[in-house]
């Protein structure tokens, strides 16, 4: 199939610009070119609240709020909230297809290994002044903990580092009222079928 082209004639100069149009988007920056002479800085795109700018081209997700639409790799958001647990969804997004059973297992015993926190965490959120920000302790608490690995392995396997990414986002979670990390309990997966 062709590339489609946006042709925009401008009266001010009396020149014709074809701009590439990709899935009916048009490039912000291929606007720039159409000037009225030399030291104009060019045609800037304008619109309050970004309501009608593609920020990215995603191959993981889908969506549009107008029409309560949201799918991750094609599935429905709705689906796969009904029939998967979030380990399936988020092995999903990383790898692009659901795990079968012995994938879900192997994937779900390294997030849960991965999940445990080293003891002297609690030593250094212990560290924090009594009224120190909870956001500035948490994130200096989740950069914390690859600090008390003795040997820090670079893993170049592609799957191992994944988990090793989800779970160290999801060792913590905020609890009212204090807003201190805590160690979050694994979840139990159950393989399902979509």
């Amino acid at each position: 199939m062709e590339n489609e082209v946006l042709s925009i004639a401008d009266k001010r100069t009396k020149v014709t610009y074809d701009l590439a149009l990709a899935r009916g988007a048009v490039r912000a920056m291929d606007f720039r070119q159409i000037k009225t002479g030399p030291e104009d800085f060019g045609v800037m795109t304008y619109h309050p609240a970004f309501l009608n700018t593609a920020s990215c081209q995603s191959a993981i997700t889908f969506i549009d709020g107008d029409k309560g639409i949201l799918r991750y790799r094609g599935y429905p958001i709705q689906q796969l909230a009904e029939k998967c647990v979030f380990l399936e969804v988020a092995y999903l997004v990383l790898f692009g297809e659901l795990p079968t059973e012995p994938e879900l297992k192997e994937w779900t015993d390294k997030i849960t290994y991965h999940t445990m926190l080293h003891e002297n965490t609690k030593k250094f959120l212990g560290g924090f002044h009594h009224d120190a920000h909870p956001m500035s302790m948490f994130i200096s608490t989740v950069a914390a903990p690859p600090r008390f690995i003795r040997t820090p392995e670079m893993c170049s396997n592609r799957r191992c580092a994944s988990c090793k990414s989800i779970a160290s986002s999801g060792k913590f979670r905020l609890s009212p009222p204090t807003a201190t990390a805590t160690a979050s309990a694994s979840p139990t997966c159950i393989r399902t079928t979509i």
